[in-house]
């Protein structure tokens, strides 16, 4: 079984979404991660809203710390804007997807970015 891990600064929008992405688009079949280099105190409430839209209820979800063993854990490491906050380790794939931040942003707003993760989930999937 494959494992991905994705990083974002908060671990409260991106990364979050592409967990949730590719939990339902894998169907169970990749081992997921996610994590933030500061996470924030709970997922965005404006990601939450734009995922349910979507049938997928991250409510159960909450932000956590980014970890040396998370990442040595993990086949591939997505980030997702958190810079040098990521510790590489060799044998792994790592790709950086540079997105917008969804921090304060609005729904409207969200949707093209829960839009662009789906497609890179469905790519990275189809690489695996």
């Amino acid at each position: 079984m494959s494992s991905v891990l994705y990083v974002c600064v908060h671990n409260a929008g991106r990364s979050q979404m592409a967990a949730a992405y590719t939990r339902v688009l894998s169907e169970g079949a990749v081992e997921v991660r996610s994590a933030g280099s500061v996470p924030a105190a709970s997922i965005n409430p404006a990601v939450h809203e734009a995922m349910l839209e979507e049938g997928i209820d991250m409510s159960a979800e909450s932000p956590k710390v980014l970890t040396t063993d998370a990442v040595q854990a993990s086949d591939v490491v997505i980030t997702m804007g958190c810079g040098d906050a990521c510790p590489i380790f060799p044998g792994r794939r790592y790709e950086d997807w540079e997105l917008v931040d969804p921090a304060g942003q609005d729904v409207a707003a969200i949707r093209p970015i829960r839009d662009e993760i789906k497609e890179r989930v469905r790519a990275l999937l189809d690489s695996l």
